[in-house]
């Protein structure tokens, strides 16, 4: 594959991208035919098709997916490639892809605004996603640095913790356990929970807590996809949930919401940066790292201001 260039790594991006050669073409400012031409020859080339032409689209194929991940790394490499000359031009740019689990947004912008104040020249993307889909996008290569609690093991990646991570029991103020003291957890058991969607953080750290109380996890709770409707459901009394500590600051502060004292919480657990391994670390990759090490666990809500009982 001699001949291989990135005009044809691009056209078949934009293909897997946008499912037809049309589309690709339009996002290309190309022709179709420009497009079609550039598919071909780098089918030619390999001996081996790339898209199956199907109803829905092109779509494909084992091949087409193994050149779209080289198409990924090259695209990288060159932005590294970038970033790595103007290190040596002595300028202090650069652009970093952050993806963040959904708990994280309530304290990512505050993080970025600190970074920023160091930083001025790096520009910083933020994704967020839950986390099924911030793991995708680390596999995609599509973020090149995520925060998240707890980093997934099928994927290979360096991981360094920035701070803790509370994770309380909470509930409307005028619920019959708010202004009960050491609830025990077979006492909370019996309450309705709000939950999150499966294999997100909090859901799991909430059936570990659960998981000696037999029976108990067959019908957890009721499921809701985000933080804010989990919030607004405790709020109209509809349950109790567990959930990150850093996500309810601000109901905390005006009475919307309150801690449950329930024995053994909070359940503290860490957030962690996570990057691939077989990735190179860039100057606003490291620039980044380095800032979480000094002041990541600075931009986080102190535990010690939310959490309302003494001794903890």
């Amino acid at each position: 594959m001699r001949n291989l260039n990135l005009k044809q790594l691009r056209a078949v991006q934009a293909i897997k991208q946008h499912g037809t050669i049309v589309a690709a073409a339009n996002a290309l400012g190309l022709t179709p035919p420009a497009v079609t031409i550039q598919l071909k020859l780098l089918e030619e080339d390999a001996e081996i098709v790339l898209f199956d032409r199907t109803n829905e689209g092109l779509r494909p194929t084992a091949a087409g997916l193994a050149f779209l991940d080289a198409a990924q790394m090259i695209e990288e490499r060159l932005r590294l490639l970038n970033d790595e000359i103007d290190a040596l031009k002595g300028l202090r740019t650069g652009s970093l892809s952050l993806g963040v689990v959904s708990t994280a947004k309530y304290f990512a912008p505050q993080m970025m605004a600190t970074f920023a104040k160091d930083h001025p020249d790096i520009a910083v993307k933020l994704i967020i996603g839950n986390r099924a889909e911030i793991i995708e996008s680390l596999k995609s290569h599509s973020v090149d640095l995520a925060l998240m609690g707890r980093p997934p093991r099928d994927v290979p990646l360096r991981s360094a913790v920035f701070g803790d991570h509370p994770l309380v029991m909470i509930a409307a103020p005028d619920h019959p356990l708010a202004s009960s003291r050491d609830i025990t957890k077979e006492r909370i058991a019996r309450e309705n929970f709000l939950i999150r969607e499966s294999g997100s953080g909090t859901r799991i750290s909430l059936e570990i807590f659960l998981s000696e109380l037999p029976g108990r996890l067959d019908d957890l709770g009721t499921e809701m996809s985000s933080n804010e409707t989990i919030k607004q459901a405790v709020m109209a009394g509809l349950g109790v949930a567990f959930i990150s500590a850093h996500t309810i600051a601000l109901e905390l502060e005006v009475g919307r919401l309150v801690i449950l004292d329930v024995i053994g919480m909070p359940i503290r657990r860490q957030w962690f940066s996570v990057v691939r391994t077989d990735r190179t670390m860039s100057p606003a990759m490291q620039a980044f790292q380095n800032f979480l090490a000094r002041k990541g666990a600075q931009c986080l809500p102190s535990i010690d201001r939310l959490y309302p009982f003494t001794g903890t």
